[in-house]
């Protein structure tokens, strides 16, 4: 269990900011990275942010709950939820299945991590 911990955490810190904006056009429809919320929060400097920090958006209770258990957005985090958002916080309202694989799910949050860097 640690192994794949250690692995995950490794592929995240190698993932590929440019592919990450091309993956992060499913997220779009709902998130952006400028700042605005949209049907969900923006997504700007969500690593290392409090979960269901963002003023002006409001968040589900299970959202809410969620944050009491895990209190900020790691990249270890982020990932868990990016792969199956229901699995992790049950009755969310986030519509999207999630992202089948680990290098999907890495190149995003590298593109999360620097936007600016995917340009």
């Amino acid at each position: 269990m640690v192994a794949g911990l250690l692995a995950a955490t490794a592929a995240h810190a190698d993932g590929d900011a440019v592919a990450g904006k091309t993956v992060f056009k499913k997220c779009a429809a709902c998130h952006a990275v400028d700042g605005k919320n949209k049907v969900g929060p923006h997504l700007d400097g969500i690593i290392g942010r409090p979960v269901a920090s963002v003023e002006d958006y409001k968040y589900s209770k299970a959202m809410e709950e969620h944050a009491a258990e895990v209190p900020e957005w790691t990249e270890e985090a982020l990932a868990a939820y990016l792969h199956k958002p229901k699995a992790v916080v049950p009755k969310t309202k986030m519509a999207f299945a999630g992202l089948n694989k680990d290098e999907d799910v890495a190149n995003v949050i590298a593109y999360l991590k620097d936007p600016s860097a995917a340009e």
